[in-house]
């Protein structure tokens, strides 16, 4: 049996899947706050003792960089490795891959009901995929065809320069430049970025705030959840919070288009993470399409791009596809 496992800089999913079963049908699974534990094996060993199913292998799926079996995780004080994992635990094999990466092993086997679609396009065949995953941080992958079957590759392109569209966003650049030595996209268009734009807003913008949304906002643990409540609460939205998610959307849309122009993804654009999923009714409009088709002579071969929000639980079941084809037999 496998252990699969999302490890995110917010919170780890585990489940425990049958070869028999397959990657969308866990015999047993949990979810956790990441930070609430010391490491990936005090979650993996409590999980495993509880479930007592026979475990002989395990994928995990990693906010970070893998280097040699080994990541340090992007937005956690946690060092994996996987022979201290299968060591831990006796296990056969243990594999380790970016979550990026086991969100891309996903994309091929994806049923109707995991996908929200926001433009149907017109896919290529055999063309590349590219993914983009905005969560507590922002993941970029992409897939190519081998003539066989798609093969995911890594990136970590949510730490590339973010390059300003309007002026608002120049101006959003200068406020962020005073903060950090380099602002990445990961900064502007991810969980970890939401506050940053609020506060921009507030601070440079000058847009008004509910004084009691304000007090939520500054006392939450995670600034972003009320934000983005308020954004898109129906009957006492807040402006500035609305605002805040507008420029995300649409930086994130212009990033999605950048991340397909560089991979020629014409087969697809896959987005996914957390905050894609929170904020999807205004990714389903014009904030986030606008940007992504605004490519200049490319803008037509853009608006012709299928653009798809994962809605399920992308990075576990990547990292389960890719653990039962690959692992079986402690290969």
């Amino acid at each position: 049996m496998l252990l699969a496992g999302d490890i995110g800089g917010t919170k780890t999913a585990l489940a425990i899947l049958s070869d028999e079963g397959g990657p969308y049908a866990p015999l047993t699974q949990m979810e956790v706050h990441s930070a609430d534990y010391a490491s990936l094996e005090a979650i993996a060993t409590e999980f495993v003792t509880q479930a007592q199913l026979p475990v002989d292998r395990a994928c995990f799926g990693v906010a970070g960089p893998v280097f040699g079996g080994r990541v340090t995780t992007t937005n956690l004080p946690w060092h994996i490795d996987e022979a201290s994992i299968a060591k831990d635990l006796n296990l056969k094999a243990v594999h380790l891959m970016n979550d990026l990466e086991a969100i891309a092993c996903c994309v091929p086997k994806l049923r109707p009901v995991d996908v929200h679609t926001i433009n149907a396009g017109e896919p290529a065949a055999g063309a590349a995929l590219a993914v983009i995953a905005p969560g507590t941080g922002l993941g970029e992958s992409f897939l190519t065809w081998n003539g066989q079957r798609y093969k995911a590759q890594c990136s970590e392109g949510g730490h590339s320069d973010f390059a300003p569209t309007d002026v608002i966003q120049l101006r959003l650049l200068e406020f962020m430049l005073k903060r950090f030595d380099h602002v990445s996209y990961e900064h502007v268009c991810s969980g970890i970025g939401v506050p940053y734009v609020y506060d921009f807003l507030g601070e440079v913008e000058n847009v008004p705030e509910n004084p009691e949304i304000a007090d939520q906002v500054a006392s939450a643990h995670d600034r972003s959840m009320p934000i983005i409540r308020y954004a898109l609460d129906p009957h006492s939205p807040s402006k500035r919070c609305a605002a805040t998610i507008n420029i995300v959307a649409s930086i994130l849309g212009s990033e999605a288009g950048n991340l397909a122009l560089k991979v020629l993804a014409t087969g697809g654009v896959y987005l996914a993470g957390g905050l894609a999923t929170h904020i999807l009714p205004v990714l389903d409009g014009p904030h986030f399409l606008q940007p992504f088709r605004l490519k200049g002579r490319f803008s037509d071969m853009m608006s012709r791009i299928p653009v798809h929000i994962i809605v399920g639980r992308a990075a576990l079941a990547g990292a389960a596809i890719y653990g039962l084809e690959s692992l079986r037999n402690g290969a």
